[in-house]
């Protein structure tokens, strides 16, 4: 047994150093690509958002799209794997294979029809293709969000029979009946909605979703969902090349086609490990930054008057006179100590 788990170790390690490698390979390509297309940032006019055009208007014409890194080298090795596997079953390639139809082809499929549509908005917002400077109306993104995660709550229901959640120290499972359903929607949209408003500041939003993705693999490990865990792996690769060039001052920002497919993605892994009511924990940075937005709304909205300087709450610190890369420093440490503790709580219910 322990052999079983030191190989399965040094695979999920192993597979993350080879995509960390991938990653920075393809990383000049993806750039000339980039550059070649000119998919550039465009920073809306101060007149709609006067802060928060002070403080980036210097980040204009920097090269947007660079989820493509992440996602692009995750299929890479998927597909090489897989293919390598089917020719030579068995033996080394199997061992390296992590496509597999009961863990990973659910959120694979997710993260690369998310990646799709965060193609297609940042597409239209360099073009200036659409509302207020460009890209998708917020209705338009939580209507795929929606359908998206529909259509993952219904394979999870109809599909995989699952209804149930684990609440961590109280119960193993709390069966939610069709209800199940709803609950999964609002975890996925949550998930995918608030790593979209994390994507703002150079390395904040890979820094924390690379923790998200660390908890997440040790989970799905200790539940010796293998491949899933050798999927995580394959992720944190990618993030951690991807935030080489990506921390202040960035050589280009995710956009997204990045931040929307690994948003999606956590929360897929969340319910695939039973863990989503861990995920405030494992993610809390998308808390703030999802809840600073939705109070700024409802406060313009019934009280006419704004709580924050600006929103997302990162923002809101620069606009206090914080540099970016404290508040991006910052709020790391802030989901290193609660990664940790929701690790801590995890581990609690499980083993004593």
């Amino acid at each position: 047994m322990i052999s079983v788990i030191l190989l399965q170790v040094v695979r999920v390690l192993g597979l993350a150093i080879l995509a960390f490698l991938v990653a920075f390979s393809i990383t000049p390509l993806v750039v000339s690509f980039i550059e070649r297309l000119r998919l550039k940032k465009r920073i809306k006019p101060a007149s709609e958002v006067p802060v928060f055009a002070r403080l980036h208007k210097s980040k204009e014409g920097t090269p947007t799209m660079g989820g493509i890194i992440i996602w692009a080298t995750v299929l890479i090795l998927a597909v090489l794997f897989w293919l390598l596997d089917g020719l030579v079953p068995g033996g080394f390639w199997n061992y390296l294979n992590f496509v597999d139809r009961a863990e990973t082809f659910v959120p694979l499929f997710a993260l690369m029809i998310a990646a799709a549509v965060g193609f297609v908005d940042d597409w239209l917002g360099v073009r200036g293709v659409g509302p207020r400077g460009g890209g998708l109306k917020m209705r338009h993104r939580l209507m795929l969000y929606l359908a998206l995660a529909a259509l993952g709550a219904s394979w999870f229901y109809f599909r995989l029979d699952w209804d149930v959640v684990r609440i961590p120290l109280v119960t193993e499972g709390l069966s939610l009946g069709w209800w199940y359903i709803l609950f999964f929607i609002f975890i996925i949209v949550a998930s995918a909605f608030s790593a979209n408003e994390t994507d703002g500041l150079d390395g904040l939003a890979g820094g924390v979703m690379l923790f998200s993705f660390v908890a997440l693999t040790i989970v799905a490990f200790v539940l010796g969902r293998f491949h899933l865990a050798a999927f995580g792996g394959v992720i944190i690769g990618a993030l951690l090349a991807f935030l080489w060039f990506n921390i202040y001052p960035a050589r280009f920002f995710m956009g997204d086609t990045g931040s929307m497919s690994l948003g999606i993605t956590i929360g897929v892994i969340a319910m695939l490990t039973n863990t989503p009511l861990l995920l405030p924990l494992f993610a809390p940075i998308f808390v703030l930054e999802s809840g600073s937005v939705l109070l700024q709304l409802t406060s313009k909205a019934t009280r006419k008057k704004k709580i924050f300087l600006s929103t997302p709450i990162h923002h809101h610190f620069e606009a206090l006179g914080w540099h970016e890369t404290k508040v991006t420093m910052r709020f790391w440490i802030v989901s290193i100590i609660s990664v940790t503790l929701g690790l801590v709580i995890f581990f609690l219910d499980r083993f004593i």
